[in-house]
């Protein structure tokens, strides 16, 4: 599959650290960093199998990390050493993280700010909420992160039954016709779980085109991917704000005979 998801729609490496610090519920504090670092190089290792366009900044942390690693790993005589001659290794990463978190609140109040202004991230009957959440009625939805998704789609992988994962097929699935299909899916049902999704995927490569389908739609903001609590399962509903309809913009694109 010779396809690229633009970074775009991408977070940073930060992000992900501090997405994995949220969901192991972890103290920001005292990162075990072992931990952290298998997680972060899973995460890694499933964006570049996806072919995903990874900025150098993922592999300048995942060095970063091996590093601190290498250096928590350190007999109990030499680690004494250190201590007592340097900070915590992970300092100067806390650090980062703790000024990087305060930034995306800052970053998040403007953003809800613009939204209740423009009415953007709206579906009818739905009020925006603080720290990019949405709700419709009495329902508070988040909204999903890169990393939920990917998350998402490990979850899904792990589930299919073992088999070869670069098998050999002949374009069975495309990008576009999965696009298509959610599209139509979402034209008879609000929402749709992505889960449900994936499940109905016949094997590993067509898990692959879904999330790569449900990561461009995401891109030209066609869809939103939600949560009904953080970490919970996500769904996806179109954009009702989106300008120009996927449908449209193929159709303007379909060259005339």
């Amino acid at each position: 599959m010779a396809y690229k998801i633009k970074l775009e729609i991408f977070e940073g490496p930060l992000d992900l650290l501090l997405y994995l610090v949220k969901k192991n519920h972890l103290n920001i504090y005292d990162i075990p960093i072992a931990e952290v670092t298998e997680q972060y190089m899973q995460y890694l290792n499933l964006m570049q199998l996806l072919d995903l366009n990874i900025a150098g900044e993922f592999l300048v942390m995942a060095a970063t990390l091996m590093e601190i690693k290498s250096r928590m790993l350190l007999p109990p005589d030499e680690m004494q050493t250190l201590v007592q001659t340097e900070e915590d290794p992970r300092a100067e990463l806390v650090k980062r993280l703790l000024e990087y978190e305060r930034f995306k609140e800052i970053a998040n109040n403007f953003k809800e700010r613009e939204a209740n202004q423009q009415q953007v991230f709206r579906r009818p009957t739905a009020l925006v909420d603080k720290e990019g959440l949405f709700k419709e009625e009495e329902e508070v939805y988040f909204e999903a992160s890169i990393f939920d998704l990917i998350d998402a789609f490990s979850k899904a992988l792990k589930e299919i039954s073992k088999e070869l994962f670069y098998e050999v097929v002949k374009d069975e699935f495309t990008i576009e016709e999965k696009i298509h299909d959610i599209l139509h899916l979402l034209l008879v049902r609000t929402s749709v779980s992505i889960s449900e999704l994936f499940n109905k995927a016949k094997n590993k490569i067509e898990i692959i085109v879904i999330f790569l389908a449900i990561l461009e739609l995401i891109r030209l903001k066609e869809i939103i991917a939600y949560q009904k609590g953080l970490f919970q399962e996500i769904l996806i509903t179109r954009n009702k704000n989106n300008i120009i309809p996927y449908e449209e913009r193929t159709k303007k694109d379909t060259p005339k005979n």
